[in-house]
């Protein structure tokens, strides 16, 4: 049974040594693995918890419906 997690055992030990000599190395790439499963798994508990997307911002001013006034004043002519 120990030949069974001994790979297992080894890699642990691998990992506290580049953790101890190389930390920024390490966890850097700790945080690095995260990323993607935060990427799955915080969209879904959002919605579970009542999150709600907020509305599209709008491409464009509306056009009011009614006929243009030329400007007046200020040298325009």
């Amino acid at each position: 049974m120990a030949a069974l997690f001994s790979p297992f055992r080894s890699s642990y030990r691998y990992l506290q040594r580049q953790a101890h000599e190389n930390p920024v190395i390490f966890y850097s790439c700790v945080i690095g693995g995260i990323g993607p499963v935060l990427a799955l798994v915080v969209p879904p508990i959002r919605e579970h918890f009542g999150y709600v997307p907020p509305p599209t911002i709008p491409n464009g001013y509306p056009v009011p419906n009614r006929p243009r006034r030329p400007v007046q004043g200020y040298e325009d002519e």
